[in-house]
């Protein structure tokens, strides 16, 4: 299967937002969303869209699972956040039973995905944010179906 992407540019952690709100509206229970950028590139403010577009709601405060390895949402369906950033090693990933989220139920999304692409299930959704300036970032989110990025086009337009 060809993969396809899009890009969009963001000014503000709002507009960021608003774009992972309107994959979360895409997403249903056994997708994954593998998230890549530098540190301060705004994966979290991301996620905090991706948890409004899954109906998480404004009583649990999207942070970033930096520590805890992973931090878990109920909205239509359960959102896991997985940071791997602190991890040395694939093993430490499959040790700390991470790997059950990515093959399970509800959406998980795995920041740092870059490190272990190994533990990626072959279909998931990646999503790549790069540093423009300050406050603008090009965010590119590439999917095994040309269909996928029709309905994120589609929602970012309703």
């Amino acid at each position: 299967m060809r993969e396809v992407s899009v890009t969009f540019r963001t000014s503000s952690p709002k507009e960021t937002i608003r774009l992972g709100q309107a994959l979360g509206k895409c997403l249903q229970e056994g997708d994954v969303v593998a998230l890549v950028g530098d540190l301060g590139s705004g994966k979290t403010w991301f996620v905090k869209g991706l948890a409004l577009g899954l109906g998480v709601g404004p009583d649990q405060v999207v942070t970033s699972p930096s520590f805890s390895l992973m931090n878990e949402y109920e909205g239509r369906c359960t959102l896991f956040h997985i940071d791997a950033y602190r991890l040395e090693a694939v093993s430490d990933f499959l040790d700390a039973g991470l790997d059950d989220y990515l093959h399970g139920h509800g959406v998980a999304v795995m920041e740092w995905a870059d490190r272990w692409p190994e533990v990626l299930p072959e279909r998931h959704w990646k999503v790549r944010i790069a540093i423009l300036d300050e406050h603008s970032r090009e965010i590119t989110l590439f999917a095994g179906h040309p269909d996928a990025i029709k309905v994120l086009k589609y929602q970012l337009n309703k």
